[in-house]
């Protein structure tokens, strides 16, 4: 899985985003990097994000898998990371989102814009994690 994560991202990042830049279903793609929670090191993971707020949403759903997903343990671990949209690269604020704020926002904005992500959550027992990446000067 790392050798097919790290080719995703390289095909990602010379096109553009052209390619690999949506998810099944038409979710599209951003590249998230955040520093590992252990070694500090910058790990670059494709993630799925909607729109909110001047910012992006980031779903730690792992397909429904009973854990979260590492990249969402880096960030959470992190007060920023850095997004590529395309051939745009911006440093962002991270912000888990907590309580009835993240319920809302999985309600009203995740699985409303791609229901595959329901199908997700009845997979696993676990409370799907969101995070608000908010760009920074």
């Amino acid at each position: 899985m790392r050798l097919g994560g790290k080719a995703n991202v390289a095909v990602y990042r010379r096109t553009g985003g052209r390619v690999g830049g949506k998810a099944a279903g038409g979710t599209p793609v951003l590249l998230l990097t955040a520093a590992g929670r252990k070694t500090g090191r910058p790990h670059t993971t494709p993630v799925g994000w909607f729109e909110h707020d001047g910012g992006w949403l980031v779903v730690g759903s792992g397909g429904g898998m009973a854990v979260e997903p590492q990249w969402f343990r880096n960030l959470r671990r992190a007060s920023t990371a850095s997004v590529e949209l395309g051939r745009e690269r911006h440093r962002v604020a991270v912000r888990v989102l907590r309580g009835e704020e993240r319920n809302r926002l999985w309600r009203d904005v995740v699985v409303t814009q791609s229901p595959n992500f329901a199908k997700y959550e009845d997979r696993t027992t676990r409370t799907i994690p969101i995070a608000h990446l908010t760009p920074v000067p």
